[in-house]
């Protein structure tokens, strides 16, 4: 990974299975037309938004040493990101949610490198480097923000998704893929929309995730900040759009004071939204934050917590009160009184103590699932767990005892303890038995031709979550997309085109004294619907060359008579003249 950028401490430190999302940025794969976009953008934005946007906007893009002039090299970014405790890899467009999230709670900026079309030039449904670098990248230099985004990642990662949020997440990306693409045909398209609608159109309860997706669309990328009455923009969104950032001071999008009924309000990417949120403070943002993470099954456990997990059918975590965690692909949960009784996973399992995978309880051991009771014993008010050595000695749970242990919810392990483990504070968290037999009712979970048999102890699940308890112990190195994103044809006007833009970069970087009026010939006569070049040469030539100036403006006002879907975009590029 290191050969393709300038590293930092803190990419050094990622997992590997978020490694596995990173891609080179390949500078030199934006062309001319894409550094002219990147400029009248930034222009554009730091013009208006100098007006509209938080203080932190402005102070963030001289800090993070992002040009107006050029697309910034995120990876000579991480020399400056640095020093803000932060770091930035390039990724191709959408990456799952969980992994997103992942990143931003080790200080990482996800970018998706690529850059809008100039057709696309106002808004994209695709996340790019326009909306990644100029939008997420400066507002981060605000220490209390950067602290929620930390934040906001560390708990979403643990979110627990549906399989429907991941059918979403794949529509979604194709949808974002496509409208980006250029000539893509009207039919894939209302094909790509139609799924989008049907999906998101779905009656289905929605997931921890889908919530705290909310929570990061209305803050994140779409947060207002200060008075309902007198607003200032934060969102990544809207300081990289260049019409939404204008449309969202408008009256036409309501104002609504920030709290966690957020989390409940969904969105739509491909439009612009009818709604914001404005927050006091980054302050509240991080105590509605923490208001959420309360009801999540992160902090709650318990039974939901489980069922949760059955439901995601993905891989996950539960702790248990003597901090013994068991993560794998829950499969099934016993009940007894509105508590879970025993819990059972299907496939690779491992256990593990603070986030460290115990010895010799790996997925190589647990290849076929774990199962255990959880709760307390019948007709006995100690738990297994508070038991000092006298006490187990009493009920003979001691190694190289036979014992029959009679669980609440009529969960019965028979058989001879091997031995047990204990965590750092004495307490008993798991038991081993040979010639063992485990059953509810008449139905047997457990027999001793099956091998050792591994039991859980823990009074209750204090914690559920997304993910393995300890990353190494499984392979997670599975992304595969099923979508990649579509570079731009290459075609003899386009590449002829692109000639004639980074003739006039040079002669704006003074590389070359190019002819701006032989340039303005060739526009006029080859490429006669193309106005962003020639608004160029009007800045040029303004100061240098009134005869040319005044007839490149005559030709660049034909260009806005002739073609009235940029007309506002060349009125905006004047105004800044």
């Amino acid at each position: 990974m290191n050969e393709h950028f300038e590293t930092n401490p803190l990419l050094d430190r990622l997992p590997k299975h978020l490694k596995q999302f990173i891609k080179p940025q390949n500078y030199e794969d934006y062309t001319p037309i894409n550094q002219a976009v990147w400029r009248y953008v930034m222009r554009k934005n730091v013009d208006y938004l100098s007006k509209v946007a938080h203080s932190s906007y402005l102070e963030g893009l001289k800090k993070t040493g992002i040009s107006i002039e050029s697309i910034p090299s995120m990876y000579g970014m991480n020399r400056i990101l640095k020093e803000i405790g932060w770091a930035a890899v390039a990724v191709d467009g959408f990456i799952p949610p969980n992994a997103f999230m992942e990143f931003q709670a080790y200080n990482v900026l996800v970018i998706a490198s690529d850059i809008r079309q100039l057709e696309n030039i106002e808004y994209t449904p695709a996340p790019d480097i326009i909306h990644e670098g100029a939008g997420h990248a400066p507002i981060i230099a605000n220490p209390e923000y950067a602290e929620y985004l930390r934040r906001f990642g560390e708990i979403g990662c643990k979110a627990i998704s549906s399989a429907h949020d991941y059918e979403i997440y794949e529509a979604i990306r194709e949808l974002s893929i496509l409208e980006e693409a250029e000539g893509t045909p009207e039919s894939e398209l209302k094909r790509i929309r139609n799924k989008v609608d049907e999906l998101q159109a779905k009656a289905t309860e929605p997931s921890e995730m889908a919530l705290i997706r909310n929570l990061h669309w209305w803050t994140v990328e779409y947060g207002l900040i200060g008075t309902v009455e007198n607003p200032k923009i934060y969102g990544a969104g809207l300081l990289s759009s260049i019409g939404e950032s204008e449309w969202c001071m408008t009256n036409k999008v309501t104002k609504i004071p920030y709290s966690i009924d957020a989390a409940y309000q969904g969105f739509d990417i491909t439009k612009p939204q009818p709604q914001l949120y404005v927050t006091k403070d980054f302050a509240e943002l991080s105590m509605v934050l923490e208001e959420f993470a309360n009801k999540m099954a992160l902090r709650t456990g318990g039974l939901s917590g489980v069922e949760k997990l059955i439901h995601s059918k993905a891989l996950g975590t539960i702790e248990l009160s003597t901090g013994l965690q068991i993560s794998g692909v829950f499969t099934n949960v016993i009940e007894h009184d509105g508590k879970p009784v025993y819990i059972q996973t299907t496939g690779k399992t491992a256990l593990a103590y603070r986030e460290k995978e115990l010895v010799n309880h790996g997925t190589a051991y647990h290849s076929e699932g774990f199962g255990s009771p959880i709760g307390r014993l019948k007709h006995i008010n100690l738990t297994i767990e508070d038991m000092g050595p006298r006490d187990l000695q009493a009920y003979n749970i001691y190694e190289g005892n036979y014992v029959e242990l009679e669980f609440e919810g009529d969960i019965k392990v028979a058989g001879e303890i091997i031995t047990g483990s204990r965590n750092l504070r004495g307490e008993i968290i798991l038991i081993s038995f040979k010639n063992c037999t485990v059953t509810h009712n008449e139905t047997v979970l457990f027999q001793p031709e099956w091998g050792t048999y591994d039991m859980a102890v823990g009074k209750k699940i204090v914690s559920a979550f997304s993910g393995p308890a300890d990353v190494n112990s499984f392979d997670m190195i599975t992304h595969v997309p099923t979508t990649q994103t579509i570079k731009s044809k290459k075609t003899n006007e386009r590449a002829a085109l692109e000639s004639l833009y980074q003739k006039v970069r040079s002669h704006r970087e003074q590389q070359s004294s190019e002819n701006l009026e032989a340039i303005l010939n060739d526009l006029i006569h080859e490429h006669p619907q193309d106005w962003l070049l020639t608004l160029e040469i009007v800045e040029l030539s303004k100061q240098q060359n009134p005869t040319l100036h005044e007839r490149a403006l005559a030709h660049l006002l034909q260009v806005k008579a002739n073609r009235p879907e940029v007309a506002h975009l060349i009125a905006n590029g004047l105004n800044l003249l």
